[in-house]
């Protein structure tokens, strides 16, 4: 997969971004080329050399149709993960935030939130749970070309947080 400047890409630890430039340069010796993304949420910028994006998981954002599953997601009830105590809980919901797939970061974001109705969350899993959503928000607002609000309201309404 290939991405030429200006496309919307999404890294699997920071986000989505925009492809500002592909350059090249030299590291031990070796010319390689580079992505530089500028994250979206941090205004960030993330080298990623373009041999090593797809492994790494550089993606396109999801299209329309995918969108529309990932709310899907949020909406289904069913627990992705029962592992107790919490750090364990933790581990294998920061494995999910970390394959890059928007479909698993909303059952990380959708389980935590049913999990928070019944029982406080760790510092860990509360953080996991900001990155999430922010996760979900941002992806879905450039994939269904509206503003972040909305979506964000759109979750809170799925997922039942809104007073």
């Amino acid at each position: 997969m290939s991405f030429k400047v200006g496309d919307k890409s999404v890294h699997p630890h920071h986000g989505v971004g925009e492809v500002t430039a592909i350059e090249d340069r030299e590291i031990a010796g070796h010319r390689k080329q580079f992505y530089t993304l500028k994250i979206a949420a941090t205004g960030t910028k993330v080298m990623v050399a373009t041999d090593a994006a797809e492994r790494l998981g550089l993606r396109k954002v999801v299209s329309r149709k995918q969108a529309k599953e990932v709310m899907g997601v949020l909406a289904d009830r069913q627990i992705a993960v029962t592992s107790q105590p919490w750090n364990r809980r933790y581990r294998e919901y920061t494995e999910m935030l970390n394959s890059g797939s928007l479909h698993e970061v909303a059952k990380v974001l959708r389980d935590l939130c049913m999990l928070r109705t019944d029982k406080d969350l760790s510092f860990g899993e509360r953080g996991l749970l900001d990155k999430a959503k922010n996760l979900v928000v941002t992806e879905l607002a450039i994939a269904r070309r509206c503003k972040e609000q909305r979506i964000e309201n759109e979750i809170d309404d799925i997922l039942g947080l809104t007073a």
